[in-house]
This record gives structure tokens, C-alpha cells and sequence, in this order.
């Protein structure tokens, strides 16, 4: 039987994820979206479009521009991704990146 090729790897910027994951806040913010049923159960909207970046805000309790440049930096980092619906974004995390991430660093340290 003939193997599949395999998945291909997502671009992997280390630098930028190791940076992003450095700040305790944006680790939370992943922490949190791994299981949005948990954290934001009570948004309005499904959760299969992402956490609304305003849930995101009141449950760090940190200023929306802050939480925005969290975000703005895991999403550079390719952590998560965001999808605008209307006047809203919603982010979810990236898997793929994440698993790839974890792969990388498995198999370099």
C-alpha cells in the first residue's frame, strides 16, 4: 500500500513564536483559547469562530489596546489566527503551528 505524502510543515518562525511565548500574558491568552468553552462560555456568538477579542480583553482584565498588541504578536508569530465577523474579530489558536512548534523544539533540544 502506498503512503500518503506526509502533511506539509507550516512556516515555522521561531524567533518570533519564542518571543511571543516569552510574555506570561500571551501565554495565558493560548492557555485560555485551548479551551474556550472553559474561559468564554458565555459569548454570544459560536465559538467554532473564535474567542471575540472583546472576551478576550475583559478576562485579562488588561486595556483593549493592550490585549491588542498581545494579540497583534501572537498572530505575527502565527499562534493564533482572527477572522473579522462584522464589527467584531474573533482569534483562535493556530494548531498546526503549535504542534509544529513543539515538534521543532522536541526534536532540537
Amino acid at each position: 500500500m502506498k503512503k500518503p505524502p506526509p502533511t506539509p510543515l507550516p512556516d515555522l518562525d521561531i524567533d518570533a513564536i519564542c518571543k511571543a511565548l516569552a510574555n506570561p500574558v500571551r501565554r495565558e491568552i493560548l492557555a485560555c483559547l485551548r479551551e474556550p468553552q472553559a474561559h468564554f462560555g458565555d459569548q454570544e456568538l459560536p465559538l467554532d469562530h473564535g474567542v471575540c477579542a472583546g472576551k478576550i480583553d475583559a478576562h485579562c482584565a488588561l486595556s483593549q489596546s493592550t490585549v491588542s498588541a498581545h494579540l497583534a504578536v501572537l498572530q505575527k508569530a502565527g499562534l493564533v489566527t482572527s477572522k473579522r465577523v462584522g464589527q467584531w474579530v474573533f482569534f483562535k489558536r493556530n494548531e498546526p503551528v503549535i504542534e509544529a512548534f513543539i515538534a521543532h523544539m522536541n526534536a532540537q533540544l
